[in-house]
């Protein structure tokens, strides 16, 4: 059956976007190659033309240049149908690439939603509020034992507020009369009958300089700070 009919051949696979895109690009190339140099060529004319006599020859040259410009138009038509397909191409391109991206967030969202499906599961709601009001609770209650244990013993809780003024001012009084006019307290003023020298037996500070004894004439002067004074050579007339 086989040698009858022949073996079916496979299709090859449509060419892709970016295939379809490199061979025009390709094409393009080599149309960029002719059109330089046929502009190259056209230079060339130029030239002679410029160098040319008006005449014969000149046309002739003119004429080769025509039918150069000719081509070079041509290939240029072609160059920008082209990049017209290549553009088209790039934009189709586009679009598909952004419908794989939407494809791709759609399928993270299904996923991260399935996801959150199962731990909503797992936490509702009234169980959030059930321990928020135990929390709540528990708080108030750590609040009455810290209140409970700061409590004070033996401290009397039956003084008015005007029991605690007359407390204050008569505080201030006693303040006020234990300092003096510099505002020194009493603990710190001296005691006028107290005498600190004669309890502890000092000796009065001299005053002035010292005296001299009797009977020694050689005593060597002193200066201002007790030291021997320093003896100053006469000065001879």
């Amino acid at each position: 059956m086989k040698r009858v009919f022949g073996v079916k051949k496979d299709k090859e696979p449509p060419p892709s976007v970016q295939d379809a895109t490199d061979r025009i690009n390709k094409r393009g190339e080599t149309v960029d190659e002719k059109i330089k140099k046929l502009d190259a060529e056209l230079s060339r004319y130029r030239e002679q033309i410029k160098k040319t006599r008006p005449g014969p020859a000149q046309e002739a040259v003119k004429a080769r240049a025509m039918r150069v410009l000719k081509q070079k138009r041509m290939y240029e038509g072609q160059r920008d149908m082209l990049y017209n397909q290549t553009f088209n191409l790039d934009q189709v391109a586009f679009a598909a690439e952004g419908i794989k991206d939407a494809q791709q967030t759609m399928s993270a969202l299904k996923s991260a939603n399935k996801e959150l499906k199962g731990m909503m599961k797992t936490v509702k709601i009234e169980d959030v509020d059930n321990l928020q009001d135990e929390m709540m609770d528990l708080m108030d209650i750590s609040n009455e034992i810290q209140e409970s244990l700061g409590r004070s013993y033996n401290v009397p809780d039956d003084i008015d507020e005007e029991e605690l003024l007359g407390e204050l001012d008569a505080l201030e009084v006693d303040m006020g009369t234990e300092m003096d006019a510099d505002g020194v307290p009493s603990y710190l003023q001296p005691d006028k009958d107290h005498d600190v020298e004669a309890e502890l037996n000092l000796p009065s500070a001299p005053i002035g300089h010292a005296t001299i004894p009797v009977g020694r004439s050689n005593v060597q002067a002193e200066d201002e700070l007790g030291l021997p004074a320093v003896p100053h050579a006469s000065i001879r007339n």
